[in-house]
């Protein structure tokens, strides 16, 4: 029987703070004691980068779990304690143009975390999915639970959003009954910026209680992070882009146990 919460992280836009939420919300989360795994699902790797994973230790990742039969997918420990890393293959730069054309192509993703007893090993686990909505995206969101959306604050952010959510509800309607919108996390937040806070006011108004009450701010000790192979949470616990996430991994947590009282 699945023990774990499996949450995709999408945004259909690059550049939106995909992978910095997926593996710096995984540090927090396997900081409070929970196992975490990331799977990087993104063939740019940079969640495999973001955790310090040598390219040369990227094989059996990703990729492997895509393939009906194959070598046994290896997830790798990294500097967080109980959280792993799927890495992102080479060979994932290609997965799309080889799915098209075989059967059961939107379940590979699901399939093979369940073939290979990821589903049974950790509390959570996080997608970190690329910025398209192609089949490595779609695969994503038939073996998740969760969606966690970010959305930056910027111009067009909201119209990018909409499409996302037209999207999630096709799934829902043909692919993955119970596939849910956990909620939208506002990222690279500038309080110097007037479009940041109407993006913001915009965002609350229309998708209300999806939006986390958590802001990640524009930071530069989080876009730093990335480059040293480590989690801002590691990197520069003390700076405020650090602090946000810690403060959305509560966040998470607390909607997660109403969510679950709601539906008892």
């Amino acid at each position: 029987m699945k023990t774990s919460l499996v949450i995709a992280v999408v945004n259909q836009k690059g550049g939106v703070g995909k992978t910095t939420t997926t593996v710096n919300l995984g540090t927090a989360l396997a900081a409070s004691g929970r196992r975490v795994m990331i799977v990087d699902v993104d063939p740019q790797g940079n969640a495999s980068t973001s955790l310090g994973i040598d390219y040369g230790q990227r094989t059996h990742g990703t990729y492997s779990l895509l393939l009906p039969q194959g070598t046994e997918p290896a997830s790798r420990e990294t500097l967080v304690p109980n959280l792993t890393i799927l890495p992102a293959d080479s060979e994932l730069a290609g997965a799309e143009i080889e799915l098209v054309n075989e059967s059961r192509r939107e379940y590979r993703l699901s399939e093979g975390l369940e073939r290979w007893g990821f589903l049974n090993k950790h509390d959570i686990i996080l997608l970190d999915c690329p910025p398209s909505l192609g089949l490595l995206t779609l695969n994503s969101l038939v073996a998740c639970d969760e969606v966690l959306a970010p959305l930056q604050c910027e111009f067009f952010a909201l119209e990018g959003m909409s499409q996302l959510l037209r999207t999630i509800d096709r799934v829902r309607a043909s692919l993955n009954t119970g596939l849910t919108l956990n909620g939208i996390v506002l990222t690279m937040f500038d309080r110097r910026n007037n479009l940041s806070e109407l993006v913001a006011a915009d965002a609350r108004s229309f998708f209300r209680d999806l939006v986390y009450d958590t802001v990640i701010p524009r930071n530069v000790r989080v876009s730093e992070a990335p480059s040293h192979g480590k989690p801002v949470l590691l990197y520069d616990y003390r700076s405020p882009g650090a602090q946000a996430y810690v403060k959305l991994a509560q966040e998470f947590m607390t909607r997660r146990r109403r969510n679950l009282k709601a539906s008892a």
